[in-house]
């Protein structure tokens, strides 16, 4: 099944104080995405892991996910732009945005979760979503 996995548990430490943050400054109950390729991999840019990244071994049905099945077509496109950006660093600063004024708009070369996933999936300006908005478009626009 090809999907979005929305993530609204919360880790323990620092990376839970993230987890919180996230989700006060949204107002939404999620603090990170990752697409899941019908295959069982996942791909998404992730601070911990250092970027854009492809990923396998993500328990998504441990109650600590939504998922939202997507259109199949957009599948391929999706994998080939993971492809292309795998490696590009984690934008901080853009993620930032969302809870600071001084946050960077747009970097060419980083990504942060819902802005990998979204311009995976084709939306433009996808840098403009956090990723409780990223998951409002994925159920509205790109539901199977």
């Amino acid at each position: 099944m090809f999907a979005a996995a929305f993530y609204k548990s919360t880790k323990p430490g620092i990376p839970g104080l993230y987890n919180r943050v996230v989700r006060l400054f949204e107002g939404g109950p999620y603090s990170h995405c990752e697409l899941i390729f019908s295959d069982g991999q996942s791909a998404s840019a992730s601070y911990m892991d250092g970027g854009v990244r492809f990923m396998d071994g993500i328990d998504f049905a441990n109650g600590k996910w939504d998922v939202v099945p997507l259109n199949p077509d957009l599948e391929q496109e999706a994998r080939a732009w993971f492809l292309v950006h795998v490696g590009q660093s984690y934008d901080l600063r853009g993620n930032l945005r969302f809870v600071l004024p001084w946050g960077n708009r747009d970097s060419k070369n980083k990504q942060f979760c819902s802005e990998s996933l979204l311009s995976a999936l084709g939306v433009n300006n996808a840098w403009r979503f956090g990723v409780n908005a990223a998951a409002d478009v994925c159920e509205r626009l790109c539901r199977q």
